[in-house]
């Protein structure tokens, strides 16, 4: 049928496609690349970057993503390139959300902006590789037990909910978690930078530096939000190939969204009600898809549930219409809200 996907036409015994091992390896190589070049050279030049660099890498990784769901388009089918920008739309979405904390975590630690890039580009290469192992079981899971919909359902709707009444995200402090305590208190180390250095030697003891712990931060603090991410791009594909591409294209451009969009962060006040209604819209097309493939005998005597099953066309459509919707009325209220200010500022 295609080069990309040669057995599209026939779903493997698991459900999902067989997408041929010389096509995982080329896509996990090309990655691993541009991650390593990007390593290098951010090592090599540490600075916050300008605007020019941010703005050129960001267009390249979105236009990368789009070049690559057309071509699943051409190559495969136009469900597979639906999934893909779908599923990319989501985790870029709800990757946002995780700025928040990445702002607090670097102002936490005091890292000085020169090095911040770093921290970021090693903490994204961790949590690729934890969201790595997390899309595997998730697609284990899915592959041997269709029930887990259901879970994978329920838990996005509590987190929809729980997310929908936290308050503002961005006025609580970044709270250590148990693996970060306990690795302060596993190393020795030292309160002084030494550039990216993670490790230094002083007295003949080996301590840590400061940015040992904050790329630690920001990579299990990233693996807990994949908790949420990785579920809900399960509800609109069960490809773990696109699940992968997807939260790939996604997380290369996180870096330089922390420094493009810090300041359009805080206009963003209807982010966390967005977010809730997005993943609330995925944990009920998971819990309609569970139902769909019903295999628990306590419902309907484990036979298929008749209930919609919703096309991918209609959730990109939803999802789109989300973002799309929560951007332009949280940027109408807080130029509502400046304006209010500066007319009252001005009646004093």
């Amino acid at each position: 049928m295609t080069i990309l996907l040669p057995n599209a036409a026939a779903p493997s015994t698991t459900g999902t496609l067989d997408i041929d091992p010389w096509i995982w390896g080329i896509t996990i190589g090309i990655a691993t690349l541009i991650f390593a070049f990007d390593v290098w050279w951010i090592a090599r030049n540490p600075h916050r970057p300008t605007s020019k660099e941010l703005w050129l890498s960001l267009i390249a990784y979105v236009g990368g993503a789009i070049v690559f769901g057309l071509g699943l388009w051409y190559l495969a089918d136009g469900r597979l390139a639906g999934e893909f920008f779908a599923g990319f739309i989501t985790e870029k979405s709800l990757s946002v959300d995780n700025l928040f904390v990445f702002l607090l975590i670097m102002a936490k630690f005091g890292v000085p902006e020169r090095y911040q890039q770093f921290a970021l580009m090693i903490g994204v290469v961790i949590a690729i590789v934890l969201r790595g192992i997390f899309i595997w079981l998730g697609a284990a899971a899915i592959n041997n037990f269709s029930w887990v919909f259901y879970i994978f359902g329920a838990f996005l709707i509590y987190t929809a909910v729980k997310l929908a009444t936290q308050g503002d995200a961005e006025s609580e402090d970044f709270e250590e978690n148990r693996f970060m305590l306990l690795m302060e208190r596993r190393f020795k180390s030292t309160s002084q930078y030494h550039g990216i250095k993670m490790f230094i030697r002083e007295n003949g003891k080996r301590l840590a530096t400061p940015m040992f712990f904050v790329i630690l931060a920001l990579g299990t603090t990233d693996l807990l939000f994949a908790m949420d991410s990785i579920p809900a791009i399960y509800g609109l594909t069960r490809e773990p190939y696109i699940v992968l591409v997807a939260n790939l294209f996604a997380l290369m451009g996180l870096r330089q969204l922390f420094f493009l969009i810090g300041g359009l962060l805080q206009r963003l006040v209807y982010l966390n009600i967005g977010l809730s209604v997005l993943l609330a819209f995925i944990g009920v097309k998971l819990v309609l898809h569970a139902l769909h493939e019903n295999e628990l005998t306590f419902i309907n005597n484990g036979e298929m549930v008749p209930v919609p099953d919703l096309s991918i066309g209609v959730s990109l459509a939803v999802i789109t219409g989300i973002l799309a919707v929560t951007t332009f009325a949280s940027l109408w209220k807080t130029r509502r809200d400046a304006r209010y200010d500066a007319l009252r500022r001005g009646s004093e």
